[in-house]
């Protein structure tokens, strides 16, 4: 499985932006797509999670109302639309697959990683 994010840039406080995700190789129906992010000097956290099968999500406090993910079962991809945008949302954003059902927060329960994209948010 290899996971492909784009959409980062840089964007003004208040301002939106939407991160995509696209899955290749081996998929299944049967899995949770997770998004986290790391600041510099910080540990990667947790943002959100969607399960495949239902589309239930679980968001993280400090993104829940601003943050959406969805999904498009035709494209393999999962969607991270971010709007209110902070400047303490500025991180490299991560999507991550995993084959269990928990919409975990963790990052060790997740098997495959993306590459990374950059936000950056201006005051």
């Amino acid at each position: 499985v290899q996971l492909q994010a784009s959409g980062g840039g840089l964007v003004q406080a208040g301002g939106s932006l939407r991160l995509s995700c696209a899955a290749s190789g081996r998929t299944s129906s049967s899995y949770v797509m997770g998004w986290f992010r790391q600041a510099p000097g910080k540990e990667r956290e947790f943002v959100g999670v969607i399960r495949w099968s239902d589309g239930r999500t679980y968001y993280a406090d400090s993104v829940k109302g601003r943050f959406t993910i969805s999904r498009d079962n035709a494209k393999n991809t999962v969607y991270l639309q971010m709007n209110s945008l902070k400047p303490e949302d500025t991180a490299v954003y991560y999507c991550a697959r995993s084959t269990g059902w928990t919409l975990s927060t963790a990052p060790r329960y997740y098997e495959y990683w993306g590459q990374g994209t950059q936000v950056t948010v201006s005051s």
